[in-house]
């Protein structure tokens, strides 16, 4: 067993062309180093930061744990806040980030050795 506490696992900075908008950090809690069957993941966006439409290949959970959000496919547009639980199937397009006014952060579970497809340029 082991027991990770979110608030000590440092923040890398997520420099990555799929992130547009403003500053993306990122806080590995499981890798696939550690397990076989998922990554787990917290996403922290500054205002008005978020990332571009992709897919991935395996389904994505997104638990949002701090501000609001935005979570958008291409027919529709949510505003999320904090307890909110997102299920994104694999291969939807879709983007999250925060809102012009909010930070936000979110847990993100998808599968180990997953692939992601940037859409938008």
């Amino acid at each position: 067993m082991k027991v990770i506490t979110m608030n000590q696992v440092s923040e890398e900075e997520a420099n990555s062309p799929l992130f547009t908008g403003g500053r993306v950090t990122s806080q590995a809690l499981l890798s696939s180093g550690m397990t076989n069957f998922f990554n787990l993941v917290i996403i922290n966006f500054d205002q008005g930061a978020r990332n571009k439409f992709h897919t991935h290949t395996s389904d994505q959970v997104l638990l949002v744990t701090k501000g609001t959000g935005i979570v958008a496919t291409q027919d529709e547009e949510r505003v999320v806040t904090v307890g909110e639980i997102i299920h994104i199937p694999a291969g939807e397009k879709h983007w999250h980030g925060a809102t012009k006014d909010s930070a936000f952060s979110h847990l993100n579970m998808i599968g180990a050795g997953v692939k992601t497809e940037q859409i938008e340029p």
